[in-house]
């Protein structure tokens, strides 16, 4: 099997970046799992914040906007974040850093009447969170990449990658392909293929995120609330198809492996949940995790690597990959087809696999 890119990871890195790459060349995309997104994508709480990450993230979410309301994928949410009086310096600088107005307690119990009077001495609220339907995001990158000739490989976990000529050979139980460039979008195992290749890894850490779907405690309907974090991002929750989903936001180091929810942390979020509420979790419908993968700096990887340059970083998307993705899957093909990107040069450079030579 030959092609002129194969991209390594099916999830939305590899997903957007060949359906930006299929109408430059012949792409195979090839993922290690059944389906598509089933590790970190398929694990998202899949909001749309663009205050959310370092300043360079926050380019790319906005760079991204536009795309994301045409293709139809953001439904309106809102944002609150809540604390406690001794939260207060850690609610502060979430507020700036998030540019959330603070509001009057009594006006957020108003909204979410699970939120403790007693207890809530602060509350701040944001209009631009909005929810991403993460799956139709993905499927739709994925139509659009085999509608410009993309062959899309599921089970096709890469087991060895050699220098072939001017390009590269790698080997799955598929066969053995052969592509010009290698694109590498394979999320918590991003080093890992690296090393396959050859090719210095760059650090990049997974750490994880568990989570569970509760019954909205007290039987409220949560439909209309805004996701609710709690101050120094200690917890999350997200209405979710009249359920509640709850997080400790936690971010373990962990091997690149398929993850689970750790009960003890899990426990000790819903715990910090419960004290900003006036009724318990009941019960945890499920529960799961995720591995949100982090390059050292906290900032996305994307483009040639300096000492390889048909060797294609897509990487380090933590916890921005949905968000992100419209603008990260042009900068790649913009990168790879000569052209000058739509961000500004300095964005492009703090993007780059160079900022680690």
């Amino acid at each position: 099997m030959t092609a002129d890119f194969l991209i390594i990871g099916g999830g939305i890195a590899g997903a957007v970046a060949a359906a930006r790459l299929a109408p430059l060349g012949k792409v195979v995309l090839a993922e290690a799992e059944a389906v598509p997104g089933y590790h970190a994508s398929g694990r998202s709480a899949a909001v749309f914040l663009g205050a959310y990450g370092l300043p360079v993230v926050q380019a790319l979410n906005e760079a991204s906007r536009e795309e994301h309301a045409a293709r139809g994928v953001l439904a309106p949410r809102g944002l609150m974040l809540v604390g406690r009086r001794e939260d207060e310096a850690a609610f502060r600088a979430d507020a700036a850093a998030l540019a959330l107005d603070e509001i009057d307690p009594a006006e957020a119990v108003a909204e979410v009447p699970l939120l403790a009077p007693d207890r809530l001495a602060f509350a701040a609220r944001g209009a631009d969170g909005q929810d991403i339907d993460t799956d139709r995001l993905l499927q739709s990158c994925l139509r659009e990449a085999r509608a410009a000739g993309a062959r899309v490989l599921t089970g096709a976990r890469v087991a060895a990658i050699a220098r072939a000529g001017a390009g590269w050979v790698a080997t799955t139980p598929a066969g053995k392909i052969a592509a010009r460039v290698l694109v590498n979008a394979a999320g918590a195992w991003v080093d890992e293929v690296a090393r396959m290749a050859g090719v210095r890894p760059l650090g990049f850490t997974p750490r994880r995120r568990s989570m569970a779907r509760v019954p909205v405690p007290g039987g409220h309907d949560a439909r209309a609330w805004p996701m609710l974090i709690g101050a120094g991002e200690r917890w999350y929750a997200k209405p979710d198809a009249g359920a509640l989903i709850v997080s400790p936001s936690e971010e373990d180091p962990a091997p690149p492996e398929d993850a689970w929810a750790d009960d003890t942390v899990l426990a000790e979020g819903l715990a910090r949940f419960e004290a900003m509420t006036t009724a318990p979790v009941a019960r945890l419908l499920r529960s799961w995790a995720g591995l949100r993968t982090f390059a050292p700096d906290r900032v996305l990887v994307i483009g040639p690597d300096p000492a390889a340059p048909d060797f294609l970083w897509m990487a380090g998307q933590g916890g921005y990959g949905f968000q992100t993705a419209p603008a990260a899957g042009r900068l790649l093909a913009d990168l790879v087809a000569g052209r000058a990107p739509g961000l500004d040069p300095a964005t492009v450079a703090a993007l780059a696999p160079a900022r680690f030579a």
